[in-house]
């Protein structure tokens, strides 16, 4: 798992393994669960990759996108350049 921007600065980290397999329609409630009030403020407005593709968590949960050992997962806030 890496994350980026405000959810490097909300995790207090960069990247972290998670356990695998993981659904991932379960992929927000795990991280809700180790920070508490990450999805509201982070993860709602976020863009998330599987192995660098671009994945929409609610139509990959439909779709019963299972995330793997070995994956890699990102977690990208929106950014804004000036």
């Amino acid at each position: 798992m890496l994350y980026f921007a405000s959810a490097s600065s909300y995790t207090s980290k960069s990247s972290e393994n998670l356990p695998a397999p993981l659904p991932l329609s379960k992929l927000f409630e795990t991280l809700e669960e180790r920070y508490d009030g990450i999805k509201a403020k982070v993860l709602e407005s976020c863009l998330v990759t599987v192995n660098l593709e671009y994945v929409d968590v609610p139509e990959g949960a439909a779709s019963g996108t299972v995330i793997n050992e070995g994956d890699e997962v990102a977690i990208i806030p929106p950014v804004s350049s000036g």
